[in-house]
């Protein structure tokens, strides 16, 4: 049962891994209107990076996991 939970959330890991950074790429060559898209994906990145900086070491901690989830 965990091992079907875990590959399942690895597969989706993978397709978001894909799927973000095209979207950013799209955003960036066709502006943040892109309509199979449906919203402005470069403009909630950086509003949630700065959200993070702005929370000084929760911001570093919670980077760091991501970064830890990202690369397993």
């Amino acid at each position: 049962m965990m091992d079907s939970a875990k590959s399942f959330l690895r597969g989706v890991m993978d397709v978001a891994l894909v799927i973000i950074p095209l979207s950013v790429v799209l955003g960036i060559i066709f502006g943040p209107a892109v309509p199979f898209i449906g919203t402005a994906v470069v403009d909630n990145i950086s509003s949630l990076v700065s959200s993070l900086g702005g929370n000084g070491l929760t911001g570093i901690i919670v980077l760091g996991i991501l970064y830890w989830l990202a690369r397993r």
